[in-house]
C-alpha cells in the first residue's frame, strides 16, 4: 500500500499526478509465513519503542552503538581504516575516540529508523529543521526540479522526514530491501511524508521525475563500483572511485542542482537540511573535474559534522588499474 504524501510547497507539485514505472510494494499475505515471524517481531520492537520519549531513544542508540562496535569488529576496522586514509596526520587516539562516537550515532540510527517512518506529524514536525530556503523555493517556483545532493550521514533516514515535513516531498532512489516483509515497512515508512521512490538502476524514472518539476534526492558520496566512475581526489586519498552520475542527471534541461548539509542537532535539537546555492557552474565537459567538485562539497559537508558520517563504508574498494592493490 503506498500512503499518501505530504503537500509540497509548490503548488505545481500539489496539482501535478506523478507518474513513473517503479511499483511500490503491497502487503502480501505470504508475511504470515512462519519464515517472517523474526522479521514480525524486530519490526514490532522498534515499532513499540519508538514511542518512547525522544531523549531517552537517543541514550539508548549510543548504548546499542557501543556493543555494535565490539560485535562489528570488521565495520570497525574499515572505520578506522578510512580515517587512517583520509586524515593521516590524525593520531591514533583521536581516530579510536572518532570512531567510538561514530558507532555511538549508528546506534541512534537504528532508533531514529522508527522516528522517521511511525512518527505523526505532531511528533516528527518540531524536530526538523531546514535552511536556506532561498535556494530551493524560486526554482520550485518556476517548476524546475530539483536535483538535490544528499551525502551518507548516519542520521539520513530521518533526514528524508525532514524533507517531507518541511514541504518538499521527495522522490529517491534506493535499493529495494531483500527481505520483501521489511522491504513493503522500510517503503511506506520513507513515503510517509514523501513523494516515491524509484529502483537504483532506474535512470529514466529519475530523470522523468526532473522533468516533471519534483524534488529528487541523489547520494554521489559512496564507491558504486568501476562503471560510470572516475578516479579524483578525496581527502587525502588522491584516486577515489567516484560516480559519474551526478553529471549525467545534472545536465537535465529542467534540473536545479543544490547541494546540502545535513545534520542531527546537539542537545536532543532534532534534525537539520541546510540547502546550499545552486551549482551553477557544473558540470562541465571534463568528468574528472566534475568529479573533483562534487568531491570538495562533500568533504566540507563531512568536516562540518565528522561525527556522523558513515565512515563504515568501504569508500575505496574500487582501485584503479595501475593501482589494483587494497587499500583494506
Amino acid at each position: 500500500m503506498f500512503l499518501t504524501c505530504h503537500q509540497a510547497r509548490n503548488p505545481v507539485l500539489s496539482k501535478r499526478e506523478s507518474s513513473h514505472s517503479f511499483i511500490a510494494p503491497t502487503f502480501s499475505l505470504s508475511f504470515l509465513h512462519p519464515k517472517f515471524w523474526l522479521t514480525w517481531l524486530t519490526i514490532s520492537t522498534l515499532y513499540l519503542l519508538s514511542w518512547l520519549p525522544y531523549k531517552l531513544q537517543l541514550a539508548m542508540g549510543r548504548l546499542i552503538g557501543r556493543l555494535l562496535m565490539k560485535v562489528l569488529k570488521r565495520r570497525k576496522n574499515i572505520a578506522s581504516r578510512n580515517l587512517q586514509l583520509c586524515f593521516p596526520n590524525m593520531s591514533a587516539t583521536e581516530i579510536d575516540k572518532l570512531v567510538k562516537i561514530n558507532f555511538e550515532n549508528a546506534g541512534i540510527a537504528l532508533f531514529e529508523s522508527g522516528i522517521s517512518w511511525w512518527w505523526p506529524s505532531w511528533r516528527a514536525k518540531p524536530i526538523c529543521h531546514v535552511k536556506g530556503t532561498e535556494h530551493i523555493d524560486d526554482a520550485l517556483q518556476q517548476g524546475k526540479g530539483i536535483f538535490l545532493l544528499f551525502f551518507h550521514i548516519l542520521p539520513l533516514e530521518m533526514m528524508a522526514r525532514v524533507l517531507g515535513e518541511a514541504g518538499y516531498p521527495c522522490v529517491g532512489f534506493y535499493r529495494p530491501h531483500n527481505n520483501k516483509l521489511l522491504e513493503w515497512v522500510q517503503y511506506r515508512g520513507r513515503c510517509r511524508s514523501n513523494r516515491y521512490m524509484i529502483g537504483k538502476r532506474d535512470v529514466k524514472g529519475l530523470l522523468k521525475a526532473l522533468s516533471n518539476g519534483e524534488v529528487t534526492v541523489y547520494l554521489p558520496d559512496h564507491d558504486y563500483g568501476p562503471n560510470r566512475s572516475v578516479f579524483a581526489p578525496f581527502f587525502d586519498v588522491e584516486q577515489a572511485a567516484t560516480t559519474t552520475g551526478t553529471e549525467i542527471f545534472s545536465r537535465h534541461k529542467n534540473a536545479v542542482t543544490i547541494p546540502t548539509k545535513l545534520k542531527r542537532l546537539p542537545n536532543n535539537g532534532g534534525y537539520e537540511i541546510e540547502f546550499l546555492p545552486a551549482l551553477t557552474d557544473y558540470p562541465s565537459d571534463d568528468s574528472l573535474e566534475n568529479a573533483k567538485m562534487i568531491n570538495k562539497w562533500v568533504e566540507e559537508a563531512v568536516l562540518d559534522n565528522m561525527e556522523q558520517y558513515m565512515w563504515v563504508h568501504r569508500r575505496f574498494k574500487t582501485r584503479p588499474e595501475d593501482a589494483p592493490e587494497s587499500l583494506y
